[in-house]
């Protein structure tokens, strides 16, 4: 997937696809849900599947809502797989159970997210570690695909320190985890306070993949002091957001835009989308967005952008960049050097014999 999107930017690498709004649960930060829709006929979300595969489109996230509400889930999954794109779950997780674990590897799933949002349940969010652990020791004995453990940090949040213990239990049972920031009704940082802040900083220096610690120097190091990040969101492009009734929209936050049946969208939508400044992106807390976006930001300027991905503020308030041992390999491996010499052909050898064997075109 990331071959092909580097390759080219000339179809989306993610879409957001909705098949059910209705959610079994009322968390009260969030926006995304409501509790009365009935599923989306399941041939309209097939065919939106269809044109997203004929856009090109890489990884499509099945979400709402709660979509294991929907009773044919696993045919879309099944679906998106055999149309050759990536297949991606967010839940609360409350519905499952071995049984529909294991229908989901037979479905062909290849990761699954669940946010858990505290330790005990409060009047905030049922989605706490306590009712869910038992769920994620299932996960942990029967699935297949890849689970990640999203823990969240703001103003709704009573404890802060219950991330961290998120996080510590992800770890122990082999799961990935991430972080995230609570944000407003359009998708804004609301700025965390000293004590989140440290907690934030704790979790960022476990242990988890190097895309992730990218992503938090990128991005997040900033929005925790209440910074705004400078970077060009490619929302509407190559990250798309469908809703329940069919239409893209940049991302759950900004639905409204720009609001085009999804029937109807061409690549001289994304193209326009690509290149258009979107106002809310200085303090844009998606990660989605923003993971998307760092793509492209290697593709047009790969030095430039592993200087940002990987870069470090001192105690004097000096920045550095500090590439990981992987990361400085690649590097060498597949990016040219600034003079013309024996490396060039060498890195150009290099880059053809991985796309022939990653079969990108």
């Amino acid at each position: 997937m990331i071959a092909t999107a580097l390759k080219s930017r000339n179809h989306p690498i993610l879409a957001h696809l909705v098949p059910m709004r209705r959610c079994n649960l009322s968390c009260t930060y969030c926006n995304e849900f409501d509790d009365f829709s009935k599923p989306v006929p399941t041939a309209l979300v097939l065919r939106r599947l269809e044109l997203l595969a004929a856009l090109g489109t890489s990884a499509v996230t099945l979400s709402g809502g709660e979509p294991l509400l929907h009773p044919l889930l696993d045919e879309m999954i099944r679906c998106i797989r055999r149309h050759g794109m990536l297949a991606e779950l967010i839940t609360n997780g409350y519905l499952l159970t071995p049984e529909r674990i294991r229908r989901l590897n037979d479905a062909g799933l290849d990761h699954l997210q669940i946010s858990i949002d505290n330790v005990v349940p409060d009047e905030v969010s049922k989605k706490s570690l306590k009712v869910l652990d038992r769920k994620l020791q299932w996960l942990a004995e029967n699935a297949e695909f890849d689970v990640n453990i999203n823990s969240v940090l703001g103003s709704s949040i009573r404890h802060p320190e219950d991330a961290l213990t998120i996080a510590n239990r992800a770890g122990e049972l082999g799961f990935q985890s991430t972080v995230g920031l609570i944000h407003d009704g359009s998708g804004q940082l609301r700025k965390l306070d000293h004590h989140q802040r440290k907690v934030f900083q704790v979790i960022s220096n476990l242990r988890k993949p190097f895309y992730d610690s990218a992503l938090y120097t990128r991005f997040y190091e900033n929005l925790i002091e209440g910074r705004p990040n400078d970077w060009h969101c490619r929302a509407g492009s190559r990250y798309l957001y469908i809703c329940e009734d069919g239409l893209v929209h940049y991302c759950s936050q900004q639905r409204g835009y720009p609001g085009i049946p999804l029937e109807e969208y061409t690549r001289e939508n994304l193209e326009r989308e690509y290149h258009l400044v979107k106002p809310c992106a200085p303090y844009c807390t998606i990660p989605c967005v923003q993971r998307v976006a760092m793509v492209d930001e290697f593709r047009e300027a790969p030095r430039q952008a592993f200087a940002r991905f990987f870069s470090a503020r001192g105690d004097n308030g000096q920045i550095s960049c500090d590439l990981p041992t992987s990361i400085r390999a690649l590097a060498w491996l597949f990016l040219p050097p600034d003079r013309r010499n024996w490396r060039h052909c060498l890195t150009s050898a290099f880059t053809r014999t991985a796309l022939l064997c990653l079969r990108v075109k």
